[in-house]
């Protein structure tokens, strides 16, 4: 009997040990959640909701914002880590391929439950990989005041030939009127985006459209002259030349729009917070008009809508982790605090059952234009084969936008036929 308790004793001696040892616990790994963030507009935002997380519930949320335009180099590198992220962004179904083998399986934890609609969804055979939370419209963001100064109204552009019309009349008059067309389409890398992915998608969408289909391992180059008239409108009636792009930051932009130096500026819904907070702008003084580039029927065309936010948990963290980065998904679904400050302090339309009605008048014309009729261009974009092909037409636009020659633009070219094909080879042999 001594030596049972003798021996009980000496364990519990140890365990008493290891506890202190360990500080306090047997358990070293308290969960937690590291959400790699692509949207640097949205940084600050998410560094508050996720603080307003941790003391409601004690579970840290950190958020690291990736730096423009390297969002899928951080990610690789940070997957390579003992601490990798446990909550990541894809952009569509091609990055479905790249990145299945890391995503958690969302179908079992209610996440999709959530959703509007299961087209929000993107699987990988039985697998739901990866869910969208904010719907995002882009097109040409419209100062009325500056317009109307000018001598015309919103509703009188409708086409590419009326918008190139008012807008080189514009840059006739700019030293009479004090400010120009459209702001700067700075190809910095913090801008580049603008263009070498959200303009490129018009001749894609309209080569998709006419052949019925929603993705392609060629494309024909069908719209490039489309392409071309109006990126040449953007950088011919801007504030600056188009040798000064390559430098030209988005928040060049940004602040001449906001310092009413241009009338037009293409970007985004997300674009709405930016625009009101600084007190530059009242609702009535925003608009946005559709890309306009010169397609049959484009008086019925309307903004370019859709996503390439799409949230995946990380199948490769601990266990704890993962159900800790599915709680705070889900309070960002379903949570009252939660959809308000997203809606009204990221600007975001989210497809949960839960949403809060956003403010965002972007948002609010692009239902309007589709309740009328109009047609949304979709994010054909997303289809694009890699982020290696983005960054190479970026850089075919930048050498075009500093000369202006023909030469140039045969790079462009061969950017959307050669390359997107060799990409798209690539990405097969996998």
């Amino acid at each position: 009997m001594k030596m049972k308790r003798a021996g009980y004793f000496f364990k519990s001696f140890i365990t008493a040990i290891a506890v202190l040892m360990l500080g306090g616990c047997t358990n070293l790994h308290k969960p937690s959640v590291y959400y790699l963030n692509y949207k640097a507009e949205q940084d600050e935002a998410w560094h508050r909701l996720a603080k307003e997380y941790t003391e409601r519930t004690g579970i840290q949320v950190d958020i690291v914002t990736a730096a423009s335009g390297n969002y899928e180099t951080t990610l690789m590198s940070e997957m390579g880590k003992s601490s990798a992220p446990t909550m990541f962004q894809i952009q569509g179904s091609n990055d479905v391929q790249n990145w299945k083998d890391y995503c958690y399986d969302l179908s079992k934890t209610g996440i999709e439950d959530e959703l509007t609609s299961d087209v929000y969804a993107l699987k990988s055979e039985d697998k739901t990989v990866a869910v969208a939370f904010t719907l995002e419209t882009y097109g040409i963001i419209t100062n009325k005041t500056l317009l109307e100064k000018a001598g015309y109204s919103a509703d009188e552009i409708n086409s590419f030939d009326k918008l190139r019309s008012v807008a080189e009349d514009i840059t006739k008059c700019k030293d009479e009127l004090g400010f120009c067309a459209f702001t700067s389409a700075g190809m910095d890398e913090s801008s580049a985006w603008r263009y070498k992915i959200h303009l490129a998608n018009m001749p894609i969408y309209f080569e998709y459209r006419d052949k019925g289909i929603n993705t392609s391992d060629k494309i024909d180059g069908t719209y490039l002259n489309n392409f071309r008239s109006i990126y040449d409108l953007y950088i011919n009636n801007a504030t600056v030349k188009g040798s000064e792009l390559a430098a030209k930051t988005m928040d060049d932009a940004r602040n001449e729009f906001i310092g009413k130096k241009a009338v037009f500026y293409q970007n985004g819904s997300w674009e709405y917070n930016a625009l009101t907070e600084s007190g530059a702008f009242s609702d009535d003084e925003l608009m946005m008009l559709p890309i306009y580039c010169g397609t049959e029927n484009e008086e019925n065309q309307g903004l370019c809508t859709g996503t390439e936010n799409y949230w995946c948990i990380n199948s490769t963290v601990m266990q704890e982790d993962i159900d800790a980065t599915v709680d705070f998904i889900k309070w960002c679904q379903t949570d009252p605090y939660a959809e308000k400050f997203m809606a009204e302090q990221m600007g975001f339309v989210c497809p949960f059952k839960n949403a809060e009605e956003s403010k965002n008048v972007f948002m609010k014309q692009d239902d309007e234009m589709t309740k009328k009729g109009y047609i949304p261009v979709g994010w054909a974009f997303s289809t694009s084969p890699s982020y290696e092909w983005n960054n190479t037409l970026g850089s075919a636009l930048t050498k075009y936008a500093a000369s202006g020659d023909d030469d140039c633009w045969k790079d462009v070219e061969k950017c959307f036929t050669a390359k997107w094909a060799e990409e798209y080879e690539l990405l097969k042999e996998g």
